[in-house]
């Protein structure tokens, strides 16, 4: 095995459970304004955003088992550029607030929702997203 040098390197897929896989697949696709790109029974999965980090969604019979399906946990949060037209955006599509809108100081600003399926969304304007966008060097 060849050495590291950062143990996590990036999002690869974040994954939600839907029991009503296909009703999952409509709402993000109108959410997100694309269609997955990838699909096969019981998956599907979008590339998002900048450095096209994967959402996928997964049909619920495959989650594993002993799977908490209470809400809590880890809330994965996606950057956008308008914490409150997005969060607007989101409850018209049926999502209902988990975290309202909260400044965490200046550049910093999160919300988080339910989608219809269950899953929490957390969205976020995070300076440091841009800052390291706009850099010129490569992280490796």
């Amino acid at each position: 095995m060849s050495e590291f040098k950062t143990t996590l390197r990036g999002l690869t897929t974040v994954s939600f459970w839907a029991d009503d896989l296909e009703a999952a697949k409509m709402w993000y696709t109108k959410l997100l304004g694309i269609k997955p790109y990838f699909e096969r029974p019981g998956y599907a999965e979008f590339r998002l955003g900048d450095y096209q980090h994967e959402l996928g969604l997964i049909d619920s019979r495959y989650a594993p088992k002993g799977r908490i399906t209470s809400l809590g946990g880890a809330v994965v949060y996606w950057h956008v550029d308008d914490v409150s037209a997005t969060l607007d955006r989101l409850l018209s599509l049926g999502a209902t607030e988990y975290e309202a809108l909260t400044n965490r100081g200046v550049g910093f600003i999160t919300a988080s929702v339910v989608d219809p399926f269950g899953n929490i969304l957390g969205i976020m304007y995070n300076s440091h997203y841009l800052d390291v966008l706009g850099s010129s060097s490569n992280i490796e």
